[in-house]
């Protein structure tokens, strides 16, 4: 009388979207960063349980998906567990694992995120150009307090240099210099002025997202070492020379030459803030 797979399958797609646009996205550096150190130890095994549990209780409704995550995840480590996720006990949940206070305040982090999404494509500014600041109307004092404790991940998401509070939403609704949005008592505003530093930063972050993709189009192993080359005006040195470590880690580029790319090197070009870039990468021997 009591089954419904219908709501029972819409709860795991709203995890499963919340596991890959919130915590995969915000520990993304704690996955990738070269320390083995309890963090990262933590984001895994965390992603691990999440991953194990998931695919038992999609097994009733995504049978081979549910047995092909168990069988690389499960089987692959532990020789001596069901040979099947479909001879696994169903989860149970431990509700006293749950901090309902550090959910709730988290929601409201996904969605001022949400909102600030909105007011950067409402004021047509792209996500990876960051920007000074967002102001938040939050009447609720707790609230409040438990946005500060996750102002990184807040920061992260928004691509925003710090969080400001104030008491009237309507001091910035519709003013000029700001891009903004609200749902209920909920206000979100970005600042929208791009000083020349931040402008740097945005085509910083645009050249990581190009050089990324081309290593994934000239079939690099996403742990292959590379030389990158560039060619470009004045802004692109500039850029390129301020923010040299911060292309060489995100790229894993040993070298960032100025000039023509070498033999057998990939080569791409590509207009950013209205600057012509020529781009190449090959793979470091």
């Amino acid at each position: 009388d009591n089954y419904d797979p219908t709501t029972a399958g819409r709860k795991a797609e709203g995890f499963v979207d919340a596991l890959s646009n919130w915590y995969i996205r915000q520990s993304r550096r704690r996955f990738w960063k070269s320390e083995s150190d309890m963090d990262k130890l933590a984001a895994y095994e965390t992603l691990y349980e999440c991953l194990v549990t998931l695919s038992k209780l999609m097994a009733p409704f995504v049978p081979f998906i549910a047995e092909e995550i168990y069988q690389n995840l499960v089987l692959s480590l532990d020789t001596d567990a069901p040979e099947s996720v479909h001879l696994t006990d169903f989860p149970k949940a431990n509700t006293s694992l749950i901090d309902e206070k550090l959910s709730v305040h988290t929601r409201t982090a996904m969605k001022v995120a949400s909102l600030g999404r909105s007011a950067r494509s409402k004021a047509g500014i792209k996500v990876r150009q960051p920007l000074a600041k967002v102001i938040l109307n939050i009447r609720s004092e707790e609230m409040q307090q438990g946005l500060i404790k996750l102002a990184p991940q807040v920061l992260n998401e928004l691509n925003v240099k710090s969080i400001d509070f104030i008491d009237d939403g309507n001091d910035v609704i519709d003013k000029e210099g700001y891009a903004t949005t609200s749902e209920g008592e909920l206000v979100v505003a970005l600042t929208t002025n791009v000083s020349q530093e931040l402008a740097d930063e945005g085509m910083a972050r645009e050249l990581v997202h190009r050089i990324q993709n081309m290593r994934k189009s000239a079939g690099f192993e996403i742990a292959d070492h590379i030389l990158t080359y560039y060619q470009g005006n004045d802004d692109v040195k500039r850029v390129m020379d301020g923010h040299n470590d911060y292309v060489k880690q995100e790229t894993l580029s040993a070298e960032l030459n100025a000039g023509p790319p070498s033999e057998e090197a990939y080569v791409q070009s590509y207009k950013i803030q209205d600057t012509e870039v020529i781009l190449a990468v090959k793979r470091q021997k």
